[in-house]
């Protein structure tokens, strides 16, 4: 039995995802899944630390992610797996399994090359940078840098079997990866917080990094990747995904560069990094859900039509934008609507006061006003790579980068507004990121006309402004709170609450009545968007739909909402990937 387990376990992990739907359903999941623990690993920091004690922990983490982000990801999104995939589907087996060796080397070696530069100079860097930490605090973050430059050495090589799986179609065990990173930080900081402090999530992001490299060897082997012993920078497909891969370095680089600036700006008020990373946590949640995860299943597909099959091209970005739209907007407006509770619910504690809720709550609505941009930013940025056009989206990731770094020195440092207006700099920059990406992208393959992208936005927008209005007047009417604000004056005159009160409003002061309170509202605005958007007949409709009639629970709404009778394919049949 055992036996028989572990086998059909292993038949799941290593299983080929056919279709763009079905991929992006099993990234879909797990990155939810990913970022749930994400959420409970942010949870118990500011359950253990303060806002001001964590800002050292999110500050040691720049770095070390500056050397990853450009050195692996600029390369692999970028560059390996559209040549990857390309060397597959022609055959060239050899060739193919010859440049991830190749690949493998080259990033490890770069990599220990810059981290032993940064382990050097760490300090220094972080004095110019943090110039509102304590000497103290810069201290303690120098020393989980260093810690956590293994971490990313872990990555490295991780990444590198992440894009082998993912070119070949197997999405889930990359997708399962980084749950085990999270969960060694709650295990870690569980068990060793008490005693050691800061130090215990620092060491368990070293524990996770080593299982999410650990759990996707095996499938990569399997599937024909062999280690090599040479850097041979001769290598024809090597030197193309070196050439492919510096304008996408240059970008993250840039990108980099922001972050850093994001340090100094909100190094200046205490707890303000904090403030800003537990907003992004939440923020990214749907960008990486509906559109990373949209954006990966299609990036193979779109690699083998690109320039051939331009309309096949065209119909796969389509449908793939659409699908992001359908669930990119509603999430960023509902989120939006419900920050207070969100953010009560995740990271309430007793060294999380009220003014950190409310702070992390503004940042959070800032960063809402863009995560629709990022999320179709991802998937646009994934359609030039596809074209083997690297260039575009850097020079139009500099502009942005630009405006963002212009826009957060101004708001911060000239006008003084609060942490939340460093979070408002980076949605402004996304939006302008996404409209010039798309207006270029429509001119190299000759404009999106008659697939009615336009029409489709207008009624998503339309059906998701009227849920988040609703949802926004329930939550201040069955909120007790809201109202106790407005009926104060009754105390005054030295009167009270009608004793009927608290059978039509909730008291939030308590968690339970918060959770229930919040999934009401989330679930009255979810069902009056999809009742919305079938009457205004969005084609996407059929897309939740499709995906909730596999579950028992929810097959009942396939009967009240059967979805329209024709409509566009949602994703490319079996044998066209």
């Amino acid at each position: 039995m055992v036996e028989t387990f572990f086998r059909q376990s292993k038949t799941i992990l290593y299983a080929k995802q056919k279709t763009i739907l079905s991929a992006a359903t099993v990234i879909m999941f797990m990155i939810a899944t990913s970022r749930i623990l994400g959420l409970i690993r942010q949870r118990l920091l500011v359950h253990f630390f303060t806002p001001g004690e964590l800002d050292t922990y999110f500050a040691a983490f720049q770095l070390p992610d500056l050397i990853f982000e450009v050195i692996v990801l600029g390369a692999m999104s970028s560059a390996f797996i559209p040549m990857f995939a390309k060397n597959l589907a022609q055959k060239k087996d050899k060739q193919a399994w010859r440049l991830a060796g190749l690949i493998l080397n080259v990033m490890l070696s770069l990599f220990l090359l810059i981290s032993g530069l940064i382990f050097t100079f760490a300090y220094s860097l972080y004095d110019n940078v943090a110039q509102g930490f304590t000497p103290e605090q810069i201290s303690q973050t120098v020393r989980f840098t260093r810690i956590l430059l293994l971490a990313q050495m872990f990555f490295a090589a991780s990444y590198v079997f992440t894009a082998i799986l993912e070119s070949n179609q197997r999405f889930l065990t990359p997708a399962i990866a980084p749950l085990f990173y999270n969960i060694a930080i709650i295990i870690t900081t569980i068990l060793l917080a008490p005693s050691i402090g800061l130090a215990a999530p620092v060491i368990g992001a070293v524990v996770g990094s080593f299982l999410h490299l650990a759990i996707q060897l095996p499938l990569a082997l399997s599937l024909g990747f062999r280690p090599i012993f040479s850097l041979n920078f001769k290598n024809p497909a090597l030197r193309k995904v070196g050439k492919l891969a510096i304008p996408r370095v240059l970008e993250l680089s840039a990108f980099q560069a922001k972050r850093l600036v994001d340090l100094f700006l909100a190094s200046q008020v205490l707890g303000g990094l904090t403030y800003f990373k537990l907003a992004d946590t939440v923020s990214v949640l749907p960008v990486s859900l509906f559109g990373l995860s949209i954006a990966k299943a299609s990036l193979p597909q779109m690699s083998r039509q690109n320039d051939k099959d331009l309309t096949g091209f065209k119909e796969t970005f389509v449908a793939s934008f659409r699908q992001i739209m359908f669930f990119i907007v509603p999430a960023s407006i509902f989120i939006a609507v419900l920050r207070v509770p969100i953010v009560r619910l995740a990271f309430g504690s007793s060294k999380f006061t009220w003014d950190d809720t409310l702070q992390t709550g503004y940042a959070l609505s800032a960063f809402c006003v863009g995560i629709f941009a990022y999320a179709l930013s991802l998937l646009v940025s994934r359609a030039f790579y596809a074209l083997h056009d690297t260039k575009t989206p850097v020079k139009v990731s500099f502009i942005a980068i630009s405006v963002n770094i212009i826009l957060g020195l101004v708001l911060v440092l000239g006008i003084k507004l609060p942490i939340w207006s460093l979070a408002l700099s980076y949605s402004i920059a996304g939006v302008l990121q996404f409209s010039v990406l798309f207006e270029l992208l429509s001119k190299k393959v000759h404009g999106f006309s008659g697939f009615e992208l336009g029409i489709s936005f207008a009624k998503v927008l339309t059906a998701a402004s009227f849920a988040g209005s609703l949802m926004f007047v329930l939550l201040r009417v069955l909120d007790r709170s809201a109202w106790d604000k407005k009926l104060s004056f009754l105390g005054q005159l030295g009167l009270a609450l009608p004793t009927t009160f608290d059978r039509f409003v909730l008291d939030t002061r308590y968690t339970v009545n918060l959770i229930v309170l919040t999934a009401v509202v989330g679930l009255i605005g979810l069902t009056v968007y999809l009742a919305i958007t079938y009457f205004l007949g969005v084609r996407e409709f059929q897309v939740f739909v499709k995906a909730i009639d596999r579950v028992p629970f929810f097959s009942p709404l396939k009967k009240i909402f059967p979805g329209p009778k024709s409509a566009d394919p949602i994703s490319p049949e079996p044998d066209e990937i």
